[in-house]
């Protein structure tokens, strides 16, 4: 099992940054791949940033240039840098751990991004 635990959220205005925080904690060896995903309202959720473990990133396009996703392996926690923040990236943010046969997802975390 996998616990995720997310921080890291909060209001910012357009234009603003904020750093995403998703600590592992459990059987975080069998982790092979590391994301962030975002839900906004009636919308079904969606993968914004992946990283794996062996440091492939990738990005969801409208991010792309904006964001970054990184990783802390001696802290077991990764990381969503957002910067040039949009009100369109208002949305509750899930981070997301891909093990064989097994997937965990932390609670989420608001971000809104409102002048």
């Amino acid at each position: 099992q996998v616990r995720l635990v997310e921080s890291g959220g909060g209001l910012v205005q357009p234009g603003g940054s904020l750093r995403l925080s998703c600590e592992a904690s459990g059987d975080i060896l069998s982790i092979n791949t590391m994301d962030w995903h975002r839900q906004l309202p009636g919308q079904q959720r969606r993968l914004v940033a992946r990283i794996t473990s062996s440091g492939t990133t990738i990005y969801e396009d409208s991010v792309k240039g904006r964001f970054t996703i990184s990783r802390d392996k001696a802290k077991n926690t990764w990381y969503l840098e957002l910067n040039s923040l949009k009100p369109e990236d208002s949305a509750v943010y899930y981070c997301y751990a891909g093990a064989p046969f097994h997937e965990y997802w932390g609670e989420g975390i608001q971000v809104t991004v409102s002048s």
